[in-house]
C-alpha cells in the first residue's frame, strides 16, 4: 500500500511544478520620445523596477490600444536574459479621465437634472390643467348663474389656463435647448477621449535572472491615430525684400495616451508606405476599341466640408483628411469641418478616424461632405518578436525662430530645432520637451523660419483670369529640406490668400505663388473688326484678333510673364498660321505664346496675337 501510495505522489509532483504560475512584475513606464512620421509615430520609453530570481514577466501598463505589434522592440540593461516580447489588450484598466473631461461629464449631469425637474413640472401642470377642466360647471347643473358670475368665472379659466400654457411652451423650449447642450458636450467628450470601455495594450516581457535585481528597459514601438502635415507661413514686404518663411507642423495624435514633456522629431518617412520597388508588368497594346480609357477628372483649387458619422449624422471632429500621394492634409475642427487648398491633379481625398472605416473618396466638388461608418472590427492581441535599436544622436545647426502667429507682437520664447539628415528621411527635432494630448486638436508647432533672398515676378494668364499672380523664386532651395504643404501667403502686411508650396517639385527653382495682386491690371479683347469669316473656293478661312493690355499701378518696376495660346492641329485638314505676335515666343508643339515684359510704375503696354485658321469648307471648327 506505501508502495503505491510514494508512486502516486511523485506522479504528481512533476505537474504539480509545471501548473505553477510564473511571476509578474509591474513596471512604471514613461514616455520619453516621440518620431512623428507623416502618418503614425513611433513611441521610445523607459520603464524600470524590482525582477525576482527565476523566469518572470515584466508588464508594462497603460499603453496605446492602437500599438502595431510588429514594431515593438525591448532592449534591457541588468542582468537577465529576455526570452520573449509580447502584447495583449487590457480591458480591465481603469481609464484616466482628464479634469476637463470630467468637468463636462458633470455638466451633463447638470442639465439632465434640470430636465428631469422641468418633466416633472409638466406633470404637474397638466394635472392642474386636469383639476380646472373638471370643476368648470357653475353652480351645478340645476342653478342658473348670473351674467356677473359667469364672465368672472372666463375670466378666472382664461387667465389660470394661460399662465399653464405660457408654462409649458418655456419648458418645452428649455427642454430642447438642453438637449442640444447635451448632444454638444457629449460630441466634445468623445473627440476629448476615447470611451471608458476602451482597452488600453500592455507589452508581457518574459524574462530569465540568475538573481533578484533591478532591471532598466527601453522599448519603442509604431502606434496609429497620429501623424502631421507641413504648413508654411510665407511674408513678403516688398518685392525688393526677401522672403520669410516659417515652416510649421499641424500635429494631431488621437493614439489614447497624452505625450507629455517628450521630446519631439518629425520625420518626412512614412512607414506604412510599403517598402517595395514596384515591378513593370507587360504592356499589352491592341485596337483602340479594344481599350479602356480613364476619363479626365475635374480640377478644384480647393474642398471643403464636413466629416460625419453615417450612424447618426453626428459631426467628427479630429478626423484625418489626406490628400492622396501628398504630405497634404489637415484635421477636422470640433464641428467636424474642414478646409484644404489642393494642388493641382488632386483627385481623391483619404478620411480616416479612430473607431471607423477609412474611406477613399472621389474629389467631385469644392464642397464635400464625407460620412464614415463605424468599425466594429474588434483588436486582436499578437504575440511578437523582440530585437534592439540604437537611438539616434541627433545633431544639426540651431536655428531660433518666432513664435506662432506673431506679426506685430514682441517674439515669444523661441524654440531650438535641428535637422538631420538621414539615409532615407529627414528629421527635424524639437530641443524642448513638448506636450500633446491625446484628443484630435490641431497643434501648429513652429519647426524653422527662413530669410530667404528671393526673385519676384508677376504671371497672369488673361485667357483664363485676368488678376496678376505674384511669384517669388528661391534658388537652391533643397539645402531647407521642404514638403509639399499648405501655405498661408501675407503680402505688405495684408493676409492674401492661401497656396500650394511645392516642395516636390523636381526643378533648381522653386516657384512660390504669393496669390493675386490687383495693382496690375490686365484687359483681353478680341478684335471683331479683324476676326472675320471668307471662304475661297472649297476653304474656309478664320482669322482671330485680341488685344492684351497690361498695366502698372504700383510705385515700382515690375517683371510680368503674359501667357496666351494658339489652337494647335490635330487634323492634316486643318491649318494654324500665326500672324502677329508682338514678340511673343510660340511653342509650336503646345501652341502656348509667351510675353516677358518690364513696366515702368505708371506704364501700360499692348500686346497683339493675331493667327489664323483654315479648314474644309464642309466642316465645321470652334474658334470661341
Amino acid at each position: 500500500m506505501k508502495k503505491h501510495f510514494f508512486l502516486l505522489a511523485f506522479t504528481f509532483l512533476p505537474v504539480l511544478g509545471f501548473c505553477q504560475e510564473i511571476k509578474e512584475s509591474t513596471f512604471k513606464s514613461e514616455i520619453q520620445e516621440v518620431t512623428v512620421f507623416l502618418s503614425g509615430a513611433q513611441i521610445f520609453e523607459t520603464a524600470s523596477g524590482q525582477l525576482p530570481a527565476g523566469e518572470s514577466y515584466i508588464v508594462v501598463k497603460g499603453l496605446s490600444p492602437y500599438v502595431d505589434e510588429k514594431s515593438i522592440q525591448v532592449k534591457g540593461s541588468g542582468k537577465f536574459i529576455i526570452q520573449g516580447v509580447g502584447k495583449r489588450l487590457d480591458y480591465l484598466s481603469e481609464q484616466r479621465f482628464t479634469e476637463k473631461v470630467k468637468a463636462l461629464q458633470d455638466s451633463v449631469l447638470v442639465i439632465q437634472g434640470n430636465k428631469d425637474k422641468e418633466r416633472a413640472r409638466l406633470d404637474v401642470l397638466k394635472e392642474k390643467a386636469s383639476l380646472l377642466n373638471a370643476n368648470k360647471n357653475i353652480g351645478g347643473s340645476q342653478n342658473g348663474s348670473s351674467l356677473t358670475e359667469l364672465k368672472q368665472a372666463m375670466d378666472f379659466y382664461d387667465a389660470e389656463l394661460m399662465k399653464i400654457k405660457s408654462e409649458e411652451l418655456n419648458i418645452q423650449a428649455n427642454l430642447q435647448k438642453e438637449e442640444e447642450d447635451i448632444s454638444k458636450l457629449l460630441n466634445q467628450i468623445s473627440a476629448m477621449q476615447l470611451s471608458s470601455n476602451e482597452a488600453t495594450s500592455e507589452i508581457r516581457i518574459r524574462v530569465k535572472s540568475e538573481a533578484a535585481g533591478n532591471a532598466d528597459l527601453e522599448i519603442n514601438y509604431l502606434v496609429a491615430n497620429a501623424g502631421w502635415y507641413p504648413k508654411y507661413d510665407v511674408r513678403v514686404e516688398n518685392v525688393s525684400s526677401p522672403l520669410s518663411l516659417t515652416y510649421k507642423a499641424e500635429v494631431y495624435q488621437n493614439t489614447g495616451v497624452d505625450w507629455k514633456d517628450v521630446k519631439l522629431r518629425f520625420s518626412n518617412g512614412n512607414p506604412n508606405q510599403g517598402g517595395q520597388i514596384p515591378e513593370l508588368q507587360k504592356w499589352e497594346l491592341n485596337f483602340a476599341r479594344l481599350t479602356t480609357f480613364n476619363p479626365r477628372t475635374q480640377s478644384f483649387g480647393s474642398v471643403s466640408g464636413r466629416i460625419i458619422s453615417a450612424n447618426d449624422g453626428s459631426p467628427i471632429p479630429g478626423a484625418s483628411i489626406a490628400v492622396n500621394g501628398t504630405s497634404l492634409g489637415t484635421v477636422s475642427d470640433s464641428e467636424g469641418m474642414y478646409s484644404l487648398t489642393l494642388p493641382s491633379g488632386a483627385s481623391r481625398l483619404t478620411v480616416s478616424f479612430i473607431g471607423y472605416q477609412s474611406r477613399d473618396v472621389l474629389i467631385n466638388s469644392s464642397n464635400l461632405n464625407i460620412s464614415l461608418q463605424e468599425d466594429a472590427q474588434a483588436l486582436e492581441e499578437v504575440v511578437v518578436g523582440y530585437g534592439a535599436q540604437e537611438k539616434k544622436t541627433m545633431t544639426g545647426t540651431t536655428v531660433r525662430i518666432r513664435g506662432a502667429n506673431s506679426l506685430d507682437a514682441a517674439p515669444a520664447p523661441a524654440l531650438q530645432t535641428s535637422v538631420v539628415e538621414n539615409q532615407t528621411t529627414v528629421e527635424i527635432e524639437v530641443a524642448e520637451p513638448y506636450s500633446i494630448r491625446s484628443n484630435g486638436e490641431k497643434n501648429l508647432v513652429d519647426l524653422k523660419n527662413y530669410q530667404v533672398d528671393a526673385s519676384y515676378r508677376y504671371s497672369v494668364v488673361p485667357k483664363l483670369d485676368n488678376d496678376a499672380f505674384l511669384i517669388a523664386e528661391i534658388a537652391d532651395w533643397s539645402k531647407y529640406s521642404l514638403l509639399e504643404g499648405e501655405s498661408n501667403l501675407y503680402f505688405e502686411d495684408g493676409f492674401v490668400g492661401r497656396s500650394i508650396l511645392n516642395g516636390s517639385s523636381l526643378q533648381d527653382t522653386l516657384e512660390i505663388s504669393m496669390g493675386r495682386d490687383r495693382s496690375i491690371v490686365i484687359q483681353r479683347e478680341k478684335n471683331d473688326a479683324y476676326s472675320k469669316r471668307r471662304a475661297i473656293g472649297s476653304t474656309i478661312t478664320e482669322s482671330r484678333e485680341y488685344k492684351i493690355i497690361v498695366k502698372n499701378n504700383k510705385s515700382q518696376a515690375v517683371t510680368i510673364d503674359v501667357a496666351d495660346q494658339l489652337p494647335v492641329s490635330v487634323n492634316s485638314d486643318i491649318s494654324v498660321q500665326a500672324l502677329a505676335l508682338s514678340g511673343g515666343d510660340l511653342d509650336t508643339q503646345t501652341g502656348k505664346v509667351t510675353w516677358s515684359i518690364m513696366l515702368p510704375p505708371g506704364a501700360q503696354q499692348e500686346l497683339k496675337l493675331q493667327y489664323e485658321v483654315k479648314y474644309p469648307k464642309r466642316e465645321k471648327v470652334i474658334l470661341d
